[in-house]
């Protein structure tokens, strides 16, 4: 097999750098299942990653990109044939054995997921992990007991990936919406999700008290710290939050009484703690009803795989909303 591009992460003097570099498919970590990538797509953890601000990689060097899809080339596994469609998102890319930034990658037969009937490869990407995120922490709250008419759904990080396919899915399932965020600039591409309120992140009233009045039937949440501290006190009896992030902060402080006089329900959000059969029927779900329907508004961004490198500080500077999709081959 030829040599194909990638973009490779490597630590040289406790230094991070990220660059394209010829490889072969020798040089790639194990696996049974070589793929044709043709798309991927950028999370936070990406941009992390590639920078060095953030410690991602358990090991050295590695090709960047937990998310992609594309065409089996090569599979030592009968479950997947040269020419099937797949997806592989997570499942250690990037983190422990190489990503989706490359032309060719090769992975674990596992890891694989097809295709599903309802999505193309670029729409999978458009979803990727933080996509799979919100339509599992909304699978998990509708498990819970989670109904429309409990009351309107908050989305804390409303503008970010995760936010974005959350409020779009609910909106579509019938909740009304409440978009926390503090991104204004961003209110009418919220609204064109579903979104049908609005909280500023920056003003709001969080109070106190043990108990605050109840306003939320469930909230989907990215921020963690005093925002969860806050919606804790604030979801109705027998509301459901789902814990998906920490960028305000790991800890948070709350007591026990919204869980023991208003019977709220906490749910942590792993899409790697499920088993094959749960990630692949959720991934069919994405095809399908939990398919959002503003899937092509979402994707704020669509970058050329040259242009990758330049990519990444919008992450950082706050310009960032949405998804954006890289284009890696045909």
């Amino acid at each position: 097999m030829s040599a194909f591009r990638a973009f490779r992460i490597n630590q040289t003097d406790g230094k991070i750098a990220a660059a394209f570099e010829s490889l072969t498919v020798d040089d790639l970590t194990a696996g049974e299942v070589v793929i044709r990538v043709s798309w991927s797509g950028i999370n936070f953890k990406d941009a992390l990653a590639a920078t060095g601000r953030g410690k991602i990689l358990r090991q050295y060097p590695l090709n960047g990109g937990i998310d992609l899809a594309g065409t089996v080339m090569q599979s030592a596994d009968p479950r997947h044939r040269e020419g099937d469609q797949v997806l592989v998102c997570s499942a250690g890319l990037s983190e422990t054995v190489d990503g989706g930034y490359s032309e060719v990658a090769r992975v674990a037969a596992d890891s694989v997921v097809p295709l599903p009937p309802g999505l193309s490869a670029r729409e999978a990407m458009a979803l990727g992990t933080a996509g799979f995120t919100a339509a599992l922490a909304v699978s998990r709250m509708q498990h819970n007991g989670l109904r429309p008419d409990m009351g309107p759904v908050v989305v804390t990080g409303a503008s970010g990936g995760v936010g974005s396919v959350a409020i779009s899915v609910l909106a579509a399932l019938g909740y009304s919406v409440t978009a926390f965020t503090g991104k204004t600039a961003q209110h009418d591409y919220l609204r064109d999700l579903g979104a049908s309120d609005f909280i500023d992140r920056h003003s709001a009233e969080m109070g106190e008290r043990p108990l605050e009045k109840a306003l939320w039937g469930g909230a989907v949440d990215n921020a963690g710290g005093r925002t969860l501290s806050w919606l804790t006190r604030t979801v109705r009896p027998r509301g459901s939050i789902a814990s998906i992030g920490l960028v305000e902060d790991h800890a948070f402080s709350t007591s026990v009484m919204p869980f023991i006089l208003r019977g709220v329900s906490l749910l942590g959000v792993n899409v790697l703690e499920i088993t094959v059969d749960e990630r692949d029927t959720l991934w069919a779900r994405l095809g399908d009803d939990l398919k959002p329907p503003q899937l092509a508004r979402i994707v704020t961004r669509e970058v050329a795989f040259d242009d990758l490198p330049g990519a990444f500080d919008g992450y950082f500077d706050g310009s960032h909303f949405g998804r954006a999709v890289v284009k890696i081959g045909d």
